[in-house]
């Protein structure tokens, strides 16, 4: 019995779909550029706790 043509039109078409990577950069981008956000702001939080705290320490130096 030969094969359903719909059926080999389906399968074809999903592999077509599967194989496309054009949009697959656009998707990478945006989840390295939220990556890089959550970094500085990490960064930036525990930088500012260590600021604080040395800048008190000085504070308490000079009183």
């Amino acid at each position: 019995m030969p094969p359903n043509p719909d059926i080999l039109g389906v399968k074809n078409k999903m592999y077509k779909f599967l194989s496309d990577e054009t949009g697959l950069e656009l998707s990478e981008y945006a989840v390295a550029a939220a990556l890089v956000a959550i970094a500085v702001v990490a960064a930036f939080t525990l930088l500012g706790t260590t600021i604080g705290a040395r800048l008190n320490v000085l504070a308490s130096r000079v009183q």
